[in-house]
């Protein structure tokens, strides 16, 4: 995005423009930020009412394995049969322990401030290590109702999924690939929307590993997950896997976010979801090749088959990821209101690496932000929302960035 005028001047004004300008400063300006939301937080807990959603739900699935049930088919609570990898029921079997059966929901609130503070407190980190500009952190506090909401008065399991993708991406900067495999296998164990991103990630193994390594790690992604799911895949294996990666499941209209400028019957029909795999897939391959490995000279015709042929830099390796898991949004069958926290960390980043004047950003990011709080969603919002989308990924994909983030190549 366009740079915001730097103001000028000493004393206060000049600390003040420093705080918010400098990347040297962006330690500073987070624990402000986060000391914030902590209070913030706090106060959200103590004056909204909690509205019960899915943790009641969430408490009674992990009962059931709790009492010794491991047929995923019988798994269930009052909203509907168990739907998530082996990795939820453990990290929610932890959580029933610790709230009293689940009955303690203020303890449970209590443990999801601190998880929200975690995650933004990586966030910054990663915007850190890509050299963002202070301010824009302030977008990522206080900024959304919403956000707030899915993690503190509703208790969804997305955001926690989306924590360990967090830290998954901190350990692929720093070059710790295996740590960053596990990591992230452990958040798709959690919600398999975390899968968004396997496109990116797998193009970044191909590139800076090569091949031979790239199967390692996808051999270390695939082992959490058996592991974890040792005790569904030994009594129905057909049922856990139908169950907890059922890419075909079938959305509630009431709900979507997204796609109430339909009709309903458009919304259910199966070949209206054929047309928004086609799209997702066919986007996803044209910014595979012709702009995430776009640099000196392509690096797809060098990938090799036991080294790696290019080294990314840390903004184009967060670029990609966070590019593939926003097309996949744009591209959603349906998306419910706990999915914002897919991708709302992204956002300021991703509209930062345009060339949008700062005007046009901020008020992308306000339709994105309006759309998602309008409850019961309308063909207004749910337009708002696709346009959004759609001028967000137009300036990604005409973003110098994808020109100027040089790749070093081996």
């Amino acid at each position: 995005m366009a740079p915001v005028r730097e103001a000028s001047g000493d004393g206060v004004v000049g600390l003040l423009r420093a705080l918010l300008c400098e990347p040297a400063y962006v330690p500073i300006l987070g624990a402000l930020l986060l000391a914030g939301e902590c209070l913030l937080n706090l106060v959200i807990v103590w004056k909204v009412p909690y509205t019960e959603i899915d943790w009641k739900a969430y408490m009674d699935e992990v009962e059931g394995f709790k009492n010794g049930t491991c047929d995923y088919t019988l798994l269930k609570g009052d909203t509907g049969p168990l739907v998530y990898p082996a990795g939820f029921v453990y990290l929610f079997l932890g959580l029933y322990h610790v709230t009293e059966q689940g009955a303690n929901v203020l303890r449970a609130q209590g443990i999801f401030i601190c998880l929200y503070l975690l995650t933004t407190a990586i966030v910054i980190r990663i915007y850190q290590k890509t050299k963002m500009p202070p301010y824009t952190l302030l977008l990522l506090s206080c900024f959304s109702y919403r956000i707030h909401s899915i993690f503190v008065l509703r208790l969804f399991n997305d955001p926690v999924a989306m924590l360990f993708l967090y830290v998954a991406i901190l350990f692929f900067l720093n070059r710790s690939w295996t740590l960053g495999s596990l990591t992230f296998s452990l958040a798709v164990s959690i919600k398999m929307n975390i899968l968004l991103f396997a496109p990116g990630l797998l193009l970044i193994y191909l590139v800076e590993l090569g091949i031979v390594q790239t199967i390692v790690q996808l051999a270390v992604c695939a082992a959490p997950q058996l592991v974890l799911a040792i005790p569904f895949l030994l009594d129905n294996p057909w049922g856990y896997v139908s169950r907890s990666f059922n890419l075909g499941r079938q959305f509630f209209y009431i709900w979507t976010v997204n796609w109430k400028l339909l009709p309903e019957h458009v919304f259910l029909d199966r070949r209206f979801h054929l047309v928004l795999l086609c799209l997702h897939l066919g986007v996803l391959a044209a910014f595979a090749f012709w702009r995430w490995t776009k640099g000196p000279r392509p690096a797809w015709p060098l990938i090799s088959f036991n080294k790696g042929v290019a080294r990314f830099t840390d903004s184009r390796i967060v670029l990609i990821l966070f590019t593939s898991n926003f097309v996949g949004m744009c591209f959603a069958r349906s998306l419910h209101y706990q999915f914002y926290s897919w991708y709302f960390h992204t956002l300021p980043w991703l509209v930062w690496q345009t060339k949008l004047p700062a005007p046009i950003g901020v008020g992308l990011l306000l339709a994105i932000e309006y759309a998602w709080n309008m409850y019961p969603a309308t063909p207004v919002s749910s337009a708002t929302l696709h346009v959004a989308h759609a001028v967000l990924l137009i300036a990604l994909w005409l973003s110098p960035k994808f020109r100027n983030i040089p790749m070093k190549l081996e």
